[in-house]
């Protein structure tokens, strides 16, 4: 899916896939579980600006503003990709929100500075980057973040090959080739934390959630227990 010169057709059906799972697992329904609890501490009507690093067609952006909405909460955000076809679709699917802007950059380098958002969220991203890469990466949703970071991925497990094994068959090609490799390239426990602690981001807390996902979230001032 991020090749340069991915078949823009099957690149759409493959982010609609994604789409789909990402509901029927709950896997979205995990990040808005955790920004949930993080928002018992903000006042109604505050606005709370996050950055979705990775945000494809930006289903998980869509999501949190919808929630942020129906809780009287004025949540503004930025979804960035490195893939210009994504980034179209990503526009496209967000044209009628005004509180989401989509910017085409590198997860690794983006133009923003220390503390530009509250939260800084990623969901699926991290397994397709080697260890330092996404070391680099769960670093600079610290750098951004003045509050906190979520950080959700796939636990790597047998279980799991076989669950996405399944539930791919009736995908188009792309789909059933980076399902099966995310999976193989995904975390273990011990992975996960090693990460997070040379990332520096010591403050969030290790979670497993349905479907072999775990989510890294935690507040700044709030020390994991």
């Amino acid at each position: 899916m991020d090749a340069d010169g991915v078949d823009e057709r099957q690149l759409r059906r493959s982010l609609a896939y994604i789409r789909r799972i990402n509901q029927f697992l709950g896997y979205t329904r995990a990040t808005l579980s955790h920004l949930a609890r993080f928002s018992a501490r903000w006042k109604p009507g505050q606005r709370i600006d996050v950055i979705d690093l990775a945000t494809g067609s930006a289903d998980v952006p869509l999501a949190i503003v919808r929630w942020g909405r129906r809780r009287g909460f004025d949540v503004h955000i930025v979804g960035v990709d490195r893939h210009e076809k994504t980034v179209e679709a990503a526009r496209q699917a967000t044209a009628n929100e005004p509180r989401i802007r989509i910017v085409q950059g590198d997860a690794l380098a983006v133009p923003f500075d220390a503390g530009s958002f509250d939260y800084a969220v990623c969901s699926m991203f991290l397994h397709h980057l080697s260890d330092e890469e996404a070391e680099a990466v769960l670093r600079t949703m610290g750098r951004l973040a003045g509050r906190g970071v979520i950080a959700a991925d796939l636990l790597r497990h047998r279980r799991a090959y076989a669950w996405i094994s399944v539930l791919s068959l009736l995908a188009n090609p792309i789909v059933r080739h980076d399902a099966r490799v995310s999976v193989r390239q995904a975390f273990n426990h011990e992975e996960v934390l090693h990460l997070r602690d040379r990332a520096g981001l010591e403050f969030t807390r290790y979670y497993r959630h349905f479907g072999h996902r775990f989510v890294l979230a935690g507040e700044k001032d709030s020390a994991p227990v």
